[in-house]
């Protein structure tokens, strides 16, 4: 899998909706969310950009995110009441124009039987660290939460500036 800075072209013109996918959708895609819909209503964008996440498997469907994960986000100064967890749908790749994965097994399980030009890395657009995958902080300690936090932090800034070139205003 290539590193790009590039974006797939809106399926529907004013709007663009931007999945964020990991295994359980409890820890990095949730916060991978919630900093990203945070940058995108900065930016002026929420009217025109939706941004939301699933899981590959079905662990955590219709849970809260990890707490570990909330309170890293509060603590940060984000909201992270809203969260529920959801599965990944493979119909999604008819209505969603960019899905952002955490790590490489999520890239092939979502990947599987369908186009793979709207599906990428999520750090692809990480200005430090182009194409490395956000490591699962599940079964580490609370610097793990801070390190995603920072990276999705870091990463989120840049694709928004990245979205704001494609969305139709």
């Amino acid at each position: 899998m290539s590193t790009t800075a590039t974006l797939p072209p809106p399926l529907h013109p004013g709007r663009y909706r931007i999945a964020m996918v990991c295994l359980g959708n409890i820890c990095r895609s949730p916060v991978a969310e919630v900093v990203t819909s945070a940058r995108i209503a900065e930016a002026g964008l929420d009217d025109v950009v939706e941004v939301f996440s699933a899981g590959t498997a079905d662990y955590h469907v219709g849970k809260s995110m990890d707490p570990r994960s909330a309170e890293t986000l509060t603590s940060a100064g984000y909201d992270a009441t809203r969260h529920r967890a959801q599965q990944f749908q493979h119909a999604w790749h008819d209505d969603v124009d960019l899905i952002l994965v955490m790590d490489h097994s999520n890239h092939d399980d979502v990947t599987r039987g369908a186009e793979r030009d709207r599906v990428r890395l999520f750090r692809d657009f990480d200005p430090e660290f182009p194409g490395e995958e956000v490591p699962d902080p599940y079964y580490g300690g609370e610097d793990g939460f801070r390190e995603v936090l920072s990276m999705v932090e870091r990463t989120s800034a840049h694709l928004v500036e990245l979205v704001a070139g494609v969305v139709d205003r």
